[in-house]
């Protein structure tokens, strides 16, 4: 059998090793050191913005902990992207808080404006301000951030920016991970850059870095001995994932570029022409994509159905994923409220994830693009 094609596999760049050699040679093996550091600085260099990063065991903690420093406590209201991942809703229960799950708009997928300040007003009306905003770059495509902006500060609801999925991304021209009051970013195995596992939070000042970190070493105060006059979390990055991370950075601008052509692949050579089927891009240069996932729809008068390009897929040993399941009809969050007109439920129908990865070769694209061949 042909080896396995995988969705988003880690793709290193050669110079990953340097670093961990460095931290095991100079015993920095802790959730602190240089590599940590560095790392943090890295980042902060690349999205620029007056960005100040704190690194972390996860994009799911960094989320947590936002809403931790925004106040989010037991039955408070925070809106969150409907069409997402688990890890976006997630910690909202941890505060024991109650997730109210906004629809997405057809251009990008992401959460839709409209929808969220029915939501919001509807939530006022009934004496429940919401407390957050959780808003999603799906797959990479920028939301649409100046009208979902425009909205949360209308209502003075402040926003956490998934942007887990988005690392160079951009909305004119501006990164994304940069908007919200706080954003979060993650490195899991199958992310643009990796660090096999973790993630960081992006702030907008200094003192919302220092006590991110203060919340993610167990919030030890001040003292000789073992303080604490609040709850912490064990939440730092290690110096030895944030290494890999470092060497991940000196790719990333050439990974996107990889993905990016896997995208155009997709356009201009697998699907173009085919009736019905609908690769997933930019609507407008105002957003700019990573692609760190390639997705199409696939309409009912297109030669085949969506189940028959993931079964052929299977048969030929090559990973594609329906699109997330939006949380509303998640059986953990069934009985959350939910404002929409179901977009994203005929998005998860009519949707596949391909093949995305940075380090897919032509062999690969010649696989690929021959099962389609066979369904036209």
């Amino acid at each position: 059998m042909n080896s396995k094609i995988w969705l988003s596999s880690p793709h290193m760049g050669g110079t990953e090793q340097n670093y961990i050699k460095e931290a095991f040679d100079t015993n920095w093996i802790a959730p602190l050191g240089p590599n940590v550091t560095g790392f943090e600085k890295d980042i902060e260099s690349y999205l620029k913005e007056g960005s100040h990063v704190a690194c972390l065991s996860s994009g799911t903690a960094a989320i947590h902990l936002a809403l931790v420093q925004l106040g989010v406590g037991l039955n408070d209201e925070v809106l969150c992207q409907s069409m997402t991942f688990s890890a976006s809703a997630n910690p909202i229960k941890y505060q024991g808080a109650i997730p109210v799950f906004i629809d997405s708009e057809a251009e990008t997928w992401n959460m839709c404006p409209n929808h969220l300040e029915t939501a919001i007003k509807d939530r006022i009306a009934k004496g429940k301000t919401p407390k957050a905003i959780i808003i999603v770059h799906l797959y990479g495509m920028p939301a649409k951030m100046n009208e979902l902006l425009a909205v949360a500060n209308k209502y003075s609801i402040p926003v956490i920016e998934d942007a887990a999925e988005a690392l160079g991304s951009t909305y004119k021209g501006r990164q994304c991970g940069t908007f919200g009051d706080y954003s979060i970013l993650s490195f899991n195995g199958n992310k643009i850059i990796t660090t096999s596992g973790g993630g960081a939070m992006v702030c907008n000042t200094l003192e919302k870095k220092e006590n991110t970190i203060f919340l993610a070493t167990q919030a030890r105060d001040q003292a000789p001995h073992y303080e604490h006059s609040q709850v912490g979390y064990n939440y730092r990055m290690s110096n030895i994932c944030a290494g890999i991370g470092r060497g991940q950075m000196e790719v990333l601008d050439k990974h996107i570029g990889l993905r990016r052509s896997m995208n155009t692949f997709y356009k201009e050579e697998v699907f173009n022409g085919i009736k019905g089927v609908n690769v997933f891009a930019e609507p407008n240069q105002d957003l700019y994509s990573n692609h760190w996932l390639s997705c199409i729809t696939i309409e009912n008068d297109a030669p085949f159905s969506k189940d028959e390009l993931y079964n052929k897929m299977l048969e030929a040993n090559i990973e594609t994923r329906p699109l997330w399941k939006p949380m509303h009809l998640q059986p953990v969050f069934k009985n959350a409220l939910y404002y929409g007109n179901n977009t994203s439920e005929e998005l998860f129908k009519k949707g596949l994830c391909l093949p995305s990865g940075s380090n897919l070769t032509q062999k690969d694209r010649d696989r690929i693009l021959e099962v389609v061949s066979c369904l036209k």
